[in-house]
């Protein structure tokens, strides 16, 4: 015994809210992963009643709604832990894991399930085109880590520079939310149609996968709206646009995420073809100019 009093502490840490928060991003990643096997059940079974084409349909809805509930569940979790500040390696490798299920396998089922799987003459291209989609899903969310975790503008290559407003490469999140939207819109199957109908939308649908794989592997930019959260000095502007899109989403569902989801995947090649306009019109230094800055430095 020293004699020495302990004294106790007037604020001990508190363990069981710091594990209490770390908790709660990975619930939500959790629910992507939920939403992503309900999406890839129900489509299994969607195209297992194809000859039941009023159960069919409904089944695909139900798997594109689960997709779309994902992205928002995407969205938040990383959100959620930022604002936290409980972040962690574990939650960014389980929200990889989650996100290649979600939006890789599930939405590559379902639009061979929904699309382009029954339609006669197309059965190994529909096949390659879903695990081409898969696979560059991949390979954009492995460059997304290697550039989050890389010290900024070290990544080797033509990858443009690192900036937290945009994304390199169209998120997979996205690509897959558009290919829900367009089968909410439209969730009969496309084997349910006239059979020059069916091919036509087949062939269709599986350049546009095609297009979506291409684009998240592709180094265009898309904006990223990480700038944009509870905190952001622009409140007037962005409340009046959270009610529009919340009640574009409740009241017309179909057209609004169809509408809001093709203008994302658009803006990153309008944005590419803008840069090489402007670039293309800006004026070339006079003869003159550049004689008369020679003749300074010289």
């Amino acid at each position: 015994m020293t004699g020495e009093v302990v004294q106790p502490q007037a604020n001990p840490p508190r363990r069981g809210l710091r594990r209490g928060i770390y908790i709660i991003p990975s619930m939500f990643t959790i629910g992507n992963i939920l939403c992503g096997f309900y999406a890839v059940i129900n489509s299994v079974k969607g195209y297992q009643s194809l000859d039941n084409l009023e159960q069919a349909t409904r089944l695909f809805d139900n798997a594109a709604l689960a997709i779309g509930y994902a992205v928002l569940l995407d969205g938040l979790d990383g959100r959620i832990a930022r604002m936290t500040k409980a972040t962690s390696e574990f939650g960014v490798e389980l929200d990889s894991i989650a996100d290649v299920l979600t939006f890789g396998i599930a939405p590559a089922l379902m639009a061979y399930t929904w699309g382009y799987g029954s339609t006669p003459g197309l059965e190994r291209l529909a096949w390659g085109i879903s695990f081409f989609f898969l696979i560059c899903g991949a390979l954009r969310l492995a460059r997304f880590n290697v550039m989050a975790r890389a010290p900024r503008f070290s990544v080797p290559g033509n990858t443009p520079k690192l900036d937290k407003r945009y994304f390199v490469g169209l998120p997979i999140p996205m690509a897959a939310g558009l290919l829900a939207a367009i089968i909410h819109f439209t969730p009969k199957p496309i084997s349910g149609y006239i059979p020059q109908q069916e091919e036509i939308y087949s062939s269709a649908l599986l350049l546009g996968v095609a297009i979506l794989a291409i684009l998240m592997v592709s180094t265009l930019r898309y904006a990223s709206f990480k700038n944009i959260g509870p905190k952001s000095n622009k409140p007037f502007i962005l409340l009046p646009l959270l009610s529009l899109f919340v009640a574009g989403v409740w009241f017309y569902s179909q057209w609004f995420l169809l509408l809001i989801t093709s203008l994302y995947v658009a803006h990153g090649p309008l944005m590419k073809l803008w840069g090489l306009v402007h670039r293309f019109r800006r004026p070339l230094p006079k003869p003159e100019d550049t004689a008369g800055s020679a003749s300074i430095e010289a």
